[in-house]
């Protein structure tokens, strides 16, 4: 394996912890700096927002420098606003510091997979992907409640202390072993990323990925405040807690993949979907006992991050049909619409917490899931048509030439 490949792969760790860890430093946060839980939560809607934006905008802006400038420029963005966020003296400053970052992450992981398999030879390229992405998945299993712990016991700012210098390691770590030249294709302009915007179908999966996803970070937002304030765990159990969710995420992800694979996309989602409504309803009533509520947060977990191989294997499939020469494109806005459905999500379940309670997220949040499954019907019920369509239309072709 390239060393250069692991320093892509630890930059994707330092990335995935520092987008995910704020849900586990909420409450800590929230109290140091004198804001209620809704606008804490908001460190996490700006971030995704910042994700959201920075992968087409600042993908297509920075198309033509040399790949090994932009990554170490995007590497030293992301050390310096994990930074900011350390020394931030208060609330505003600390969103500036999150939204610069987020847009490091969006850039990131946009041009991620060109560098991947730039590093190694064409044979191997899916493993390379698989290796970088390898980096999130180690983040949300070790990173986040490592980095939850840290903020728990020695103040949420040496949290973002420790982020950075994973930037700052894995920024010498790509200027000492990416190599210079590595050639790339031209990124899609914004014009070219907004006529896939154009068709309709693609619209549908990425509503799809948008919905669902905002449906779990209604709830996930404010799982940390949750655990401690209804279910009675104490601050190093949250970590625990959180640890055994990332296990069960890692796990989940891996099956969801082979699941959409087996038994095709649609209904591999509309499964996940179904078990994660019922998961995020179960939530309610479980919260307030340790063991069950336990129980649930494993389930979630399972099922949380398990549509995202089915969700972009569909974005890929829809794509070859409806925008066959905008692959990339269509798979890369599919990520945006994740971070919007978390940005949405984040804000919403604020707006619940603020107006209703801390206890309705879960269950608005799995009506929300609701939403996507109905969404994933309907995409499913359009596949078969157009499958029938074009049945129908190579039928009449026979007969005529018959």
């Amino acid at each position: 394996m390239p060393i250069a490949l692991l320093a892509l792969t630890l930059s994707a760790f330092a990335i995935g912890t520092t987008e995910f860890v704020i849900v586990g430093l909420i409450p800590t946060i929230a109290t140091d700096l004198g804001v209620d839980l809704p606008s804490a939560g908001l460190l996490v809607s700006l971030y995704a927002l910042g994700v959201a934006v920075g992968a087409p905008v600042l993908t297509a802006l920075s198309g033509k420098w040399p790949r090994k400038t932009l990554l170490l420029s995007l590497m030293a963005l992301f050390t310096v606003g994990n930074l900011l966020a350390w020394q931030a003296p208060g609330y505003e400053s600390l969103i500036v510091a999150r939204v610069l970052t987020g847009l490091a992450h969006g850039v990131f992981f946009s041009i991620g997979s060109t560098l991947a398999t730039g590093l190694v030879p064409k044979e191997k390229a899916a493993g390379a992907i698989a290796i970088l992405f390898t980096g999130l998945t180690v983040a949300l299993v070790t990173g986040v409640p490592l980095g939850t712990f840290i903020g728990q016991h020695f103040g949420w700012r040496n949290t973002f202390l420790l982020v950075s210098a994973l930037g700052a390691i894995a920024f010498f770590g790509s200027l000492a072993f990416v190599p210079s030249g590595l050639r790339h294709t031209r990124p899609a302009s914004l014009a070219e990323q907004l006529r896939v915007l154009a068709r309709p179908r693609l619209l549908l999966v990425y509503a799809m990925t948008a919905v669902g996803y905002g449906g779990t970070f209604t709830a996930f937002t404010f799982l940390a405040p949750i655990l401690r304030e209804v279910s009675g765990f104490s601050a190093d159990a949250v970590s625990l807690v959180l640890l055994v969710y990332g296990v069960s995420v890692a796990f989940g992800n891996l099956y969801g993949g082979r699941l959409a694979d087996r038994i095709g996309p649609v209904p591999a989602l509309k499964r996940i979907f179904l078990v994660l409504a019922l998961v995020l309803f179960a939530l309610t009533f479980t919260a307030g006992s340790k063991v069950l509520v336990l129980l649930t947060v494993l389930a979630w977990g399972a099922v949380a991050f398990g549509n995202v191989p089915g969700l972009q294997l569909y974005v890929v499939r829809q794509a070859e049909r409806e925008a066959p020469r905008a692959l990339d494109v269509a798979s890369g806005l599919n990520i945006a619409a994740f971070n919007l459905g978390i940005a949405g999500g984040a804000w919403g379940g604020g707006l619940v917490v603020a107006h209703l309670g801390i206890m309705q997220t879960p269950w608005i949040g799995a009506l929300v899931v609701l939403g996507a499954l109905g969404l994933t019907a309907l995409s499913g019920h359009l596949d078969r048509r157009t499958i029938a369509a074009a049945d129908g239309e190579a039928a009449l072709a026979t007969a005529c030439a018959d």
